[in-house]
């Protein structure tokens, strides 16, 4: 039976995607194309997954009336959603693709905050949930109004119904969580290094990442993959830094590559693949995702 897996994040995003040819700053620009998802982390996870042909659920707060256009989207993609009512709006942020330069701009709208009660709500929620579920994707920032104990707990909760989970998560939310000894992280490098800082004089940055990864692996049992972009991936084999060469591709839009990725590596770890292999198949699905408009997904055209 296929692994089901429960996707969390607690920063829905709607994402309007604008194609042009060419964008030229203080002019009027016409867009090719325009579109609407529902997004963030989370359900670019979830969408991901199911494109893939796993069970998946995805759990986060909503709230307004965007809480209902963002429901009714993924009602429409058949991704399955439980949330918790934050009587908060979801942040619209906005990507300008110009397809003749291959540049993407990326405009975030900052999340307002939950409003209170929403984190006993949520977890009440996840309670539920958790032990009817086989793998846990726990992704992004938190929205303003959680208290820094709500995603530790998450892991804690996991690891209490004895369901593993992959992190895609960054400072004291990832550092927190590491002691309910989570399957695998995966930040990328910006994220890595703003979480665990080389020392003044240390005697380069890869010498430091894998001192890093051999204490967190000794200390926690996780295993940490860092994505670097175009870059070769990081990670431990047999205690020592290793890395695994990603295709180049002129991309399109690579908006949801960090969380195909994710959903790569936790769908091929959940199938019992090595490590390696699940990097893999985390690459796979990232360069995927970044020759598409849409984001976080792995199959479609342009549109």
């Amino acid at each position: 039976m296929e692994p089901r897996f429960l996707a969390l994040c607690l920063n829905p995003t709607i994402q309007k995607t604008y194609l042009f040819d060419r964008l030229a700053c203080g002019e009027v620009n016409r867009a090719v194309l325009v579109r609407t998802d529902a997004s963030g982390k989370g359900v670019n996870v979830a969408r991901v997954l199911k494109e893939a042909g796993a069970r998946a659920i995805h759990l986060t707060h909503l709230g307004e009336t965007s809480g209902a256009w963002f429901l009714s989207m993924c009602e429409g993609e058949g991704i399955e959603v439980r949330w918790a009512d934050s009587k908060s709006p979801v942040r619209i942020c906005s990507t300008i693709v110009e397809r003749n330069s291959f540049r993407v701009t990326e405009l975030v709208e900052e999340s307002a905050p939950v409003a209170p009660g929403t984190e006993d709500k949520l977890l009440a929620l996840y309670r539920e949930l958790i032990a009817q579920y086989d793998f846990l994707v726990v992704s992004g920032t938190k929205a303003a109004g959680y208290s820094p104990s709500v995603i530790p707990e998450i892991l804690r909760l996991a690891a209490c119904a004895g369901v593993p989970a992959v992190l895609d998560l960054r400072g004291e939310d990832l550092k927190a969580s590491l002691p309910f000894q989570p399957l695998a992280a995966k930040p990328n490098l910006q994220e890595f290094l703003a979480t665990y800082p080389p020392a003044p004089g240390e005697r380069s940055v890869e010498a430091h990442i894998g001192e890093t990864l051999k204490r967190l692996k000794s200390k926690y049992d996780t295993d940490f993959v860092i994505t670097r972009g175009g870059q070769p991936v990081l990670f431990l084999e047999d205690g020592r830094l290793a890395e695994i060469e990603v295709d180049g591709i002129e991309l399109l839009n690579p908006i949801g590559s960090g969380d195909a990725f994710a959903a790569g590596l936790a769908l091929a770890l959940a199938r019992g693949d090595s490590l390696r292999e699940a990097i893999c198949q985390g690459i796979a699905f990232g360069g995927a995702n970044a020759l598409l408009l849409k984001p976080g997904s792995i199959q479609g055209g342009l549109e």
